[in-house]
């Protein structure tokens, strides 16, 4: 029988108009700020503003409320949570939010790291399948010219269900952190989020956030 709440696979293909909703486990986007960018501080962070450009129901949004002073929702199709803009296309002003953190479409994720670091004054984070280092394309439009400054893998699955959370889904597939902070020099940093699911996961993670 087939397991109905198994997570997407590394070599899932989307079609082109697929808003590609594989919300994020709330504790996935918490192991970012805990584990990948533990050296800006959190009082740092309650003094910037975040854009999540990519909402969907809200699940990412919830948890960067948590941490920034300000964090501002929107995406290309109507969840009834945040703005609808699509990212790519609608005029944000340059640096008009400090930071830009999000679990992009696959297929779209080469656009909204060069989008974002437009769009953002201090970085851009995007949560990826590690299959996303692979492809020659990606190589010349970003990593030759500007790599991440980090590389987080998770040791941990991060199990994604197409259009809904379920906390006891599964997954074979492999997700990390990148990270492109403005001003970061030498070569990108290498690192694991450990395990860290069971420190980081809160009642009430899997409701749908309020718009």
């Amino acid at each position: 029988m087939q397991n109905t709440s198994h997570a997407v696979m590394a070599q899932r293909v989307e079609p082109k108009d697929s808003p590609d909703d594989f919300p994020t486990p709330p504790w996935a986007t918490r192991a970012l700020i805990e584990h990948v960018l533990k050296g800006h501080g959190r009082e740092e962070f309650k003094r910037q503003s975040c854009l999540e450009p990519a909402c969907g129901v809200g699940h990412m949004a919830k948890v960067l409320k948590e941490y920034f002073g300000e964090v501002r929702s929107s995406d290309a199709y109507v969840y009834g949570y945040g703005s609808v803009r699509d990212f790519l296309n609608y005029p944000f002003e340059a640096d008009a939010v400090d930071w830009v953190i999000t679990n992009p479409p696959f297929r779209l994720a080469e656009e909204f790291v060069l989008r974002g670091m437009t769009v953002a004054r201090k970085g851009v984070a995007i949560l990826a399948r590690t299959v996303f280092l692979e492809s020659a394309g990606r190589y010349n439009a970003i990593f030759s010219k500007s790599p991440p400054s980090k590389f987080a893998q998770f040791v941990e699955r991060v199990p994604m269900v197409k259009g809904r959370l379920d906390e006891r889904a599964s997954t074979a597939t492999g997700y990390a952190w990148l990270v492109w902070e403005k001003g970061a020099t030498g070569y990108p940093e290498l690192m694991w989020v450990p395990p860290c699911r069971r420190n980081l996961e809160r009642e009430g993670d899997y409701s749908r956030p309020s718009a």
